[in-house]
């Protein structure tokens, strides 16, 4: 079976979702809730993406699109978000 081609405006989300998530966890006081709020904004993006709705939008290109996601997140660090 061939790997699915993730467009990449729905690459871009996830890899920005986990590079959110970094910076979150490692904020102090400040900035907290404004990284909460845009991990939403990039949930919603990331689920409600069109891709999902064709036959390559299975639920292994979910976990292959997180797998991804989070190696280029931690390989970009600060440049992503």
């Amino acid at each position: 079976m061939d790997r699915p081609r993730f467009p990449d405006d729905l690459l871009a989300a996830q890899t920005a979702w986990y590079a959110t998530y970094e910076r979150l966890v490692t904020v102090q006081d400040t900035g907290a809730a404004a990284h909460r709020r845009h991990l939403l904004v990039l949930s919603r993006r990331i689920a409600a993406h069109p891709f999902w709705q064709t036959p390559a939008g299975t639920p292994a290109a979910r976990v292959e699109l997180k797998e991804l996601g989070r190696r280029r997140a931690a390989g970009e660090g600060a440049r992503v978000g």
